[in-house]
């Protein structure tokens, strides 16, 4: 798992890829879960076409200064995060709110056809938009039923 993740959101991102489910409600309402998600989908979407100034722009202000260029960004999205930067398919699960944290959960899969969950923090702006303060990804395993 990439390391730049916040300490909190590693310790969340343990709980649910050991199958721990949180145990906070939702405190959202749909519309914001609808813009939560847009915010990842633009992101996914500017990846995908090789735009790291538009990535970068979903990313919260604390991160932007942590890598200070769109470039730097997505170099490191590259190597660190090949799924999220490239993935096969997506799946969009139920946001979940643990205290104050707001976490967008996708889960992956990558161009083998391997699964991943990636853990979105989200931080809502004092314009109450929504950017991405960090991302956690961990390989699923796969269950036969």
């Amino acid at each position: 798992m990439p390391v730049f993740a916040a300490p909190r959101l590693l310790l969340l991102a343990a709980l649910l890829l050991c199958g721990a489910g949180a145990s906070a409600g939702n405190a959202l309402g749909g519309g914001e879960e609808r813009d939560i998600r847009a915010v990842v989908e633009a992101q996914l979407a500017a990846f995908a076409a090789d735009d790291g100034a538009r990535a970068f722009s979903f990313a919260s202000p604390s991160l932007q200064a942590r890598f200070r260029t769109p470039e730097r960004f997505l170099d490191m999205v590259r190597s660190a995060y090949k799924v999220v930067y490239r993935p096969a398919s997506t799946i969009f699960l139920p946001v979940i709110v643990e205290g104050e944290v707001v976490l967008q959960r996708v889960l992956m899969t990558d161009s083998a056809g391997d699964p991943w969950l990636a853990l979105y923090e989200m931080e809502r702006q004092t314009d109450g938009s929504w950017r991405i303060a960090a991302c956690t990804i961990g390989r699923r395993a796969v269950r036969s039923v």
